[in-house]
């Protein structure tokens, strides 16, 4: 088995708050992914939207398109608008050769409000769950039928954010409905990659390599920051960086044959972090840790 190493753009900019990177161009961004080693890297904001015009982009820097994020709005739409919504993205994906969709539900989110406080995440009550699981499942056939997989990433601030969560999801929908797990979204929300990974393995389409910073998380949670806030305070680093071991988590990747992508995500404020060294960072301890774990690692 062997895994393919990626990252996401996040790290140079951020779509949601343009003043973080927003002087940063995307032949930077992609120059230093590939700098540090990486041979994927996520979608964003500044990708181009069509592929004749994005693979050129990317095959000047040796890297493939390792999937990118779909925010959903299914507690609201139809699953028939939804699949509106998503076919440009689709297609883009489809010629790109993406591995998946990162899919989350994002109807109430308080992820981007800077006013709106950890505790007040949307939940949804009992007789949701049912018609939200059968329309992530119905969602999920489509992409498949397509050759998309769906990933689902749990995410601090929206519906699905706790490994309970999480669980309820996957235990309630079809098997099409694939994982993103998120070693740093499941640990700020007091979950266990170790567990999820254990027992869903068959579930499994993508990992993000997301670190955390143990004091700042302690922070956000004990004076109750909202997401933004306790982002900007630090609370999200690369691997290596943090408070995660991610040797037990590779041990059991390796266990279960894993040979998708890890792709270094970290949202950080680019002037404090500095990009490209925070990448080569992550890298160095992914290759390092992966070595211990006899996980073979995909080159071009």
């Amino acid at each position: 088995m062997s895994v393919k190493l990626g990252v996401a753009p996040i790290a140079w900019s951020n779509d949601d708050m343009p003043e973080l990177g927003g002087d940063t161009t995307l032949e930077q961004c992609l120059a230093e992914a590939s700098q540090a080693g990486y041979i994927g890297i996520e979608s964003g904001g500044k990708f181009p939207k069509k592929s004749s015009e994005l693979i050129p982009k990317l095959n000047k820097f040796n890297l493939q398109l390792c999937s990118g994020w779909y925010g959903a709005n299914l507690r609201k739409n139809s699953v028939e608008d939804e699949k509106k919504s998503i076919k440009e993205q689709l297609e883009l994906f489809k010629d790109c050769n993406s591995p998946c969709i990162v899919f989350a539900e994002v109807s109430g989110s308080i992820q981007g409000d800077p006013n709106k406080k950890l505790s007040t995440r949307p939940q949804m009550q009992n007789d949701e769950w049912k018609k939200f699981c059968d329309k992530i499942s119905e969602m999920a056939k489509y992409l498949e039928d397509q050759g998309m997989p769906l990933a689902y990433h749990h995410h601090m601030g929206t519906v699905i954010e706790t490994q309970e969560d999480t669980e309820r999801l996957l235990d309630n929908t079809n098997d099409s409905v694939k994982l993103a797990l998120d070693t740093g979204h499941m640990l700020f929300a007091n979950g266990d990659s170790k567990n999820i990974l254990e027992n869903y393995n068959q579930r499994l389409q993508h990992v993000h390599c997301k670190d955390i910073r143990k004091s700042v998380l302690e922070k956000s949670l004990k004076e109750d920051l909202s997401f933004r806030g306790a982002f900007l305070e630090g609370a999200f680093t690369v691997p290596g960086d943090g408070c995660i071991d991610y040797k037990p988590l590779f041990d059991v990747l390796k266990k279960n044959n894993y040979s998708g992508w890890l792709v270094v995500e970290a949202e950080q404020d680019p002037k404090k972090a500095n990009p490209l060294e925070y990448a080569i960072k992550g890298y160095k301890y992914l290759t390092d840790t992966l070595k211990k774990s006899n996980i073979q690692i995909y080159s071009n």
